[in-house]
């Protein structure tokens, strides 16, 4: 402010203009390849079991067969849904629910207890990226030989190894989508129409897709799907506490982290057990570090435990700098029965009471379940009509779904309205697995009939499975509608 009390005017220069051209800045990072380097140990070995285990349930169910037909298949064109003795319908989609709940339940409740050990031995995206991995070493060579070749320029030894290893992903690729489309497709007419060219529009569709499916997310998606595909990846933090299982690094025992000689003593080089090696990151299929702390990129499968385990047997240090552990046990060194002392917390048993209910509901309505289901259905094409002697006639049409794999034979009556019947009703005979429409004409006494003019009123179908030395006697009552006309 000036003397005079006014406050003074500073003028503003203008601003050059910018001499520096403008850069493009991308906002997203190009991820770096991954090479997971091979490891050996008691984990991987239970990895490895895992994998046959679910390869072999997979790829072999579909051979299986089951009274002349095959064990598991999901016939959509004749709606019909066999598993092993069981026989559902479309009807029955109730039983497909259930068994997502029961799914979704228990992964809440495996997850809260024991953290992502199905992403680790079981999922699917797991279990292929471990076979194609496989694959790609026995042709390409470990971690080192990998990045070396795919440095290298292209030459006769790069041509043939790439080819070699792509052919193999591709077979594997296509034999799993024909796989798949032969739980829906019986695969032994699939297999040999496949063979000769002789494949529909859609199976041959669902084939490739899936098979593009197999081969494009474990041969190159691989840790990109786990980390931003998945959304259980996103979502496990909430089913998470810190008594939950997890793979956990000992920082109290391995820092201060650096590189010394077997026969330094540590303590008197004031340094941790982890000799900053950087195997535990160079295993990581998601290429995380886990001394950094728990991560959602983690998917529990433990090769790192594996390699530290045998860092540790090399220099002479306990085992367990990296293991299975909780936050809780991990900061205050509880020990396992400690630990496990920890499970039955009120989450685990609000997840355990809810899974076990409805588990029991879903076996409960399966045992309760009927072998044979009925659907009433009035003949828009007859009317109520008065026919003989004055007696009221309407006409139904009954389908009849025999849930079993033998012929059986049903008995038709009528109920809810004094003196109505069913019209010279015989027995049904329906096939195994099949379903039959039959028509029913009920008819009503003049007498009562009068007292009903203008009126529609409940009837009852009672529809009974006659005995035969294998199954019982079953009964099934279906409601519906008589109407009198005025």
């Amino acid at each position: 402010m000036s003397s005079t009390g006014k406050s003074a005017v500073i003028p503003i220069e203008p601003v050059p203009a910018a001499t520096v051209e403008p850069q493009l800045v991308s906002l997203y990072e190009k991820s770096a390849k991954i090479y997971p380097r091979a490891v050996s140990g008691a984990f991987a070995r239970w990895r490895w079991a895992l994998v046959w285990l679910t390869q072999l349930v997979f790829y072999g169910a579909p051979w299986l067969e089951w009274n002349a037909r095959q064990a598991v298949l999901f016939d959509l064109g004749s709606r019909r849904f066999y598993i092993f003795g069981l026989v559902l319908y479309p009807q029955d989609f109730i039983y497909l629910t259930a068994l997502l709940v029961l799914s979704a339940l228990g992964l809440f409740l495996f997850t809260a207890v024991a953290g992502r050990l199905w992403c680790g031995y079981a999922c699917p995206q797991t279990v292929y990226t471990e076979m194609f991995l496989w694959v790609e070493r026995r042709i390409e060579g470990d971690r080192i030989a990998r990045m070396r070749l795919d440095g290298a320029p292209w030459g006769f030894d790069k041509l043939w190894r790439k080819t070699a290893k792509h052919g193999v992903w591709g077979a594997i690729g296509l034999w799993t989508g024909i796989t798949f489309v032969g739980y829906f497709t019986p695969i032994r007419q699939l297999v040999p129409a496949f063979a000769s060219f002789g494949l529909g529009p859609w199976e041959t569709f669902w084939v490739l897709f899936y098979g593009f499916a197999t081969y494009g997310n474990a041969g190159f998606m691989r840790e990109q799907v786990c980390k931003y595909m998945c959304p259980y990846a996103r979502f496990q933090s909430a089913m998470f506490d810190r008594d939950t299982l997890i793979i956990g690094y000992d920082a109290q025992r391995g820092e201060p982290r650096g590189s010394r000689s077997r026969k330094v003593d540590p303590r008197a080089a004031g340094l941790g057990d982890c000799i900053d090696c950087t195997l535990c990151v160079q295993v990581c299929p998601t290429g995380i570090d886990i001394r950094d702390g728990l991560q959602y990129e983690c998917i529990g499968c433990a090769a790192c435990i594996d390699v530290c385990d045998g860092v540790m047997d090399k220099v002479g240090y306990p085992r367990g700098l990296i293991r299975y552990s909780t936050e809780n046990g991990i900061e205050r060194g509880l020990s396992r029965r400690a630990m496990w002392g920890r499970v039955l917390r009120p989450r685990v048993l609000v997840y355990g009471a809810v899974l076990a209910a409805v588990a029991g509901a879903f076996v409960f309505s399966l045992w309760l379940r009927e072998p044979f289901k009925v659907d009433v259905v009035r003949d828009r094409g007859s009317l109520a009509r008065i026919v003989g002697e004055g007696q009221v006639e309407n006409v139904y049409r009954l389908q009849i779904m025999n849930a079993t794999e033998r012929t059986q034979r049903y008995a038709i009556a009528v109920e809810g309205l004094p003196g109505i019947a069913v019209v010279a009703s015989e027995p049904a005979d329906v096939g195994p697995a099949q379903a039959r429409w039959v028509p029913v004409r009920v008819q009503l006494p003049h007498e009562a009939a009068a007292q009903l003019a203008g009126k529609s009123s409940t009837i009852r179908f009672r529809i009974e499975r006659l005995a035969d030395p294998e199954h019982p006697a079953r009964t099934v009552l279906e409601k519906s509608t008589f109407i009198v006309p005025r």
